[in-house]
């Protein structure tokens, strides 16, 4: 850790447009609306891949008896605080780069403890970096004042505290820390977005049907890259027209449309709901494919040059796929 300063995020606030009522409603995609939270999943745990949980699960069951200690002490202040599981994930992850999740009485320079953290650089005393409830409440208080610390990769946020020279680091513990987070945390629900802070299941989509319908009804049309119909599409200007169709008003462009409404866990995908591919799938902001699922494992797709408008099967453990399902409309 170099410093105590923080780097600061600027997250830009991404507008989603719904066709509600006969006229055009914008909603920001930050904000509540009908008792669905419209929120990128920023209260739960997240974001991580599909497909890592059985590294995620060997790694936990690795830590000896101290390293749970540590995670038990990250979690139950992160309750006191009132702090979203999130908020438990990324000080677990960086816990974990820094030290292994151990109260180390040595580091760089003068870096000290759980989180490294340098008494020069104005983190408190030695004594007081090598407690283990103070660290983590120091980690916790720099924490919730990066800017958009909810919104962004756990392990951004922890590199955001921790000043790391090598902030891809952080990364690395992400499945772990959602696991332990699951379990240790007893957290029911681990993404944050399946349901409401009410607790009401994310409602049906009323346009799916028709949505669907005008999908399916493309087959055999041809992927032009740019092309929105109606004789050829790309992947996101196929749907698009589907929600169009189905009078609900969506982005152009399939990394917008990530943003065009409720979020939910992608394994819990129901029909008419949109599943994104991206180069990270634990980074939003590398999505370089959509499609809309169809129900029983199935999802119609532009998928690219040569291959026309079809449906296929999916599997939730596909290389590449976001873990969270968007349900337009809603």
């Amino acid at each position: 850790m170099r410093a105590g300063l923080l780097i600061g995020f600027v997250a830009a606030a991404t507008a989603t447009i719904l066709l509600a009522a006969g006229a055009v409603v914008i909603l920001d995609s930050r904000q509540q609306a009908a008792g669905v939270d419209l929120l990128s999943c920023d209260a739960g745990i997240g974001p991580s891949r599909p497909g890592q949980q059985s590294r995620g699960v060997a790694d936990a069951r690795a830590l000896d008896q101290e390293q749970r200690r540590i995670v038990s002490l990250i979690i139950g202040i992160g309750e006191d605080r009132e702090l979203s599981p999130r908020a438990w994930q990324i000080a677990i992850q960086a816990g974990m780069t820094e030290s292994r999740l151990r109260n180390l009485n040595y580091g760089d320079r003068d870096s000290l403890g759980i989180f490294q953290m340098r008494p020069s650089m104005g983190w408190g005393t030695p004594e007081q970096v090598t407690d283990p409830p103070y660290q983590v409440n120091k980690f916790y208080d720099v924490l919730e004042s990066v800017p958009d610390w909810q919104g962004i990769r756990p392990g951004d946020a922890a590199q955001a505290v921790e000043r790391s020279a090598f902030p891809e680091r952080y990364h690395r513990w992400e499945a772990m820390a959602v696991h332990l987070v699951e379990t240790m945390g007893e957290v029911a629900d681990p993404t944050g977005c399946g349901t409401s802070p009410a607790g009401t299941v994310v409602p049906p989509n009323p346009a799916a049907a028709e949505a669907i319908d005008f999908a399916l009804g493309e087959q055999g049309k041809p992927y032009v890259w740019g092309a929105t119909g109606p004789g050829s599409y790309d992947c996101s200007g196929l749907l698009l027209r589907a929600y169009e169709a189905a009078g609900v008003v969506i982005p152009r462009v399939s990394r917008d449309q990530y943003h065009s409404g409720a979020m939910l866990p992608v394994e819990q995908a129901q029909p008419g709901d949109l599943v994104f591919w991206a180069h990270d799938s634990a980074n939003p902001e590398t999505i370089h494919h959509v499609a809309m699922y169809l129900g029983d494992g199935r999802i119609v797709e532009a998928q690219q040059a040569g291959v026309p408008v079809h449906t296929r099967p999916i599997s939730w453990d596909e290389p590449g796929l976001v873990p969270q399902a968007v349900r337009p409309g809603v």
